[in-house]
């Protein structure tokens, strides 16, 4: 508890414990070492008996005493750190060689620390005895930490890997979370709400104004996103600039290339738009990229590959398309529209091109604007003819009935191109969003075969049944139920978890609104398998006993 009272020439137990072994007078012997290693203050020791009149011990005197000037030393020491003198650090260096043999005791162990804490640049021979010490390192505050972990990674590694589970976990979480609303739902939170979670601030204290540390996370980040291919990755990457961008770190946000681009689509985000003026700006970084600088390419793929980028994207694309239906335009013409496909594939081949290291814009098919596009634009002609059909008075009604094909390139296009099968996908939501039942009855089967399963991803599906429960009322017809259950979410359910658990997320909102001869199907169907194949059948057990509870 006392080590290194001896290499400063101070007495300890050890001194006094051998004073009265070898003394002929132990009285006399405990007063001599009480005056040499009392408090040196003369007029002090006529005091003293007063204290001991009162009864107070002189163990409590000389503890106040000793915390009183602790608490003023490290004040002191803050106070120096902070001044203007240009010998500021050597005189906290001294005063760091004259404590740091005292760093175990627990007494004196706050002032070195304290002396650590504001020393920009700590020798290195004491930030290895801190490292080597588990206790030290353990209480050392996180100013010190950063000297450490900027020349041992794997320390670092070590330290930020539980945050970048624990991130993923709560993804996944709000994925599946029990409350389903169109009003609330994954893309709710505003990018500034998301920036205050408890891991994104962690990274933020940990990374400080250090540009190595935060490339070291940006390198774990590219690592783990090539590895797993999980999209909340790439969230992570943006929502720690913006954070740092919050807190005015220019030491970082002045050297991340991508620090502006970030900034503009963040304020996108927010909007959950791109409006000209910024899709200009965002067009500016793009084609700013100079030569020899292309590796950009794959950390502003890495921003737009962001589900909340795309999400923004996609929506700017189809209220883009509404415009130009209702102003009778070809998508080709609208150089807006054509930046927004233009990132939007810029994102989806992220990891594409992180894994080649092929730093070059994917080439957008053309194919997806002059035939993907129209396609698509086509059934909504074919919605909005048969609506307009259906208002006539009878004897001008013909006898049109509600198409059930879709055309063969919407299809096409759906299963071999990336960009536009996410365009497809926000088009089933935008019906689902307008409580359009006809049109969902026709595109929710074309969904069953799309590229890379995309409409069984779990963004798509989290989406689809918040905004099914506006067509609650629909799911007592059987035509309904078959088309989303048989027809799309059972294809897949056995083979994927996922698909399972997003089934019974909505069964358990919507239970009461389904044909109850249906409902029983669907209770069979979905019972857990004896054999666990399910990498979370946990999980997927708690939807099934909550499930289970709501009918009782």
């Amino acid at each position: 508890m006392f080590a290194g009272l001896p290499e400063l020439g101070i007495s300890n137990g050890e001194d006094l414990k051998e004073t009265l072994t070898n003394c002929t007078e132990p009285l006399k012997a405990i007063d001599q070492f009480q005056m040499e290693n009392g408090i040196l203050l003369p007029t002090l020791q006529s005091a003293l008996p007063f204290l001991d009149l009162h009864g107070t011990p002189r163990l409590e005197f000389h503890q106040s005493v000793f915390d009183e000037l602790r608490e003023k030393l490290m004040e002191r020491v803050a106070v120096i750190a902070e001044g203007k003198e240009e010998d500021r650090y050597r005189k906290l260096e001294e005063l760091l060689e004259k404590s740091f043999p005292l760093v175990k005791m627990p007494s004196i162990q706050p002032v070195v620390m304290q002396v650590l804490k504001h020393l920009p640049k700590v020798p290195e021979k004491k930030l290895k005895m801190v490292m080597a010490d588990k206790e030290l390192y353990k209480v050392c505050a996180v100013e010190v930490k950063r000297q450490i972990w900027q020349d041992n990674q794997a320390l670092f590694g070590d330290e930020v890997s539980p945050l970048l589970k624990q991130y993923i976990v709560e993804k996944e979480a709000a994925l599946f979370s029990s409350d389903l609303s169109i009003l609330h739902n994954f893309f709710s939170p505003s990018p500034k709400t998301r920036r205050q979670g408890e891991v994104v601030l962690k990274l933020t204290q940990m990374i400080g104004k250090n540009v190595k540390l935060y490339d070291m996370v940006l390198q774990f980040l590219r690592t783990l996103f090539l590895r797993t291919r999980n999209v909340h990755y790439c969230t992570l990457r943006a929502e720690l600039l913006m954070s740092l961008h919050d807190l005015d770190i220019s030491e970082i946000c002045s050297v991340d290339p991508c620090h502006k681009f970030t900034w503009c689509l963040d304020a996108c985000i927010r909007e959950k738009f791109v409006d000209g003026k910024r899709a200009r700006e965002l067009q500016g970084f793009l084609d700013g990229v100079k030569k020899g600088q292309e590796q950009v390419l794959g950390d502003l793929s890495m921003i737009l590959c962001d589900p909340f980028a795309c999400n923004t994207l996609v929506l700017s694309i189809m209220r883009n398309l509404q415009e130009l239906l209702s102003q009778d335009a070809l998508p080709r013409d609208s150089p807006d529209l054509m930046l927004l496909l233009r990132m939007l594939s810029l994102g989806q081949g992220a990891w594409d091109m992180i894994d080649s290291q092929v730093f070059k814009e994917p080439r957008l098919d053309l194919e997806v604007v002059t035939r993907f596009l129209p396609a698509m634009m086509s059934v909504v002609v074919d919605d909005h003819t048969f609506t307009v059909e259906q208002k006539l008075p009878s004897e001008e009604k013909s006898s049109l009935s509600y198409p059930t094909t879709l055309p063969e390139s919407f299809n096409r296009y759906l299963q071999e191109n990336r960009v536009a099968c996410e365009m497809g996908l926000y088009y089933v939501l935008h019906i689902a969003k307008l409580r359009n039942k006809n049109a969902l009855q026709r595109l929710l089967p074309a969904l069953v075969e799309t590229y890379n399963d995309m409409a069984f991803g779990d963004i798509f599906l989290h989406l689809l049944t918040g905004h099914l429960t506006l067509l609650s009322d629909e799911f007592g017809s059987e035509e309904f139920c078959s088309v989303v259950f048989d027809g799309f979410l059972l294809t897949s359910f056995s083979s994927k978890e996922n698909v399972h658990r997003h089934t019974l997320r909505m069964l358990l909102h919507l239970h009461h609104k389904v044909l109850p001869s249906c409902m029983e199907t669907l209770m069979k169907t979905l019972d857990p398998p004896k054999q666990v194949g399910f990498s979370n059948l946990h999980n997927t057990g708690h939807y099934h006993q909550r499930f289970r509870e709501e009918l009782l």
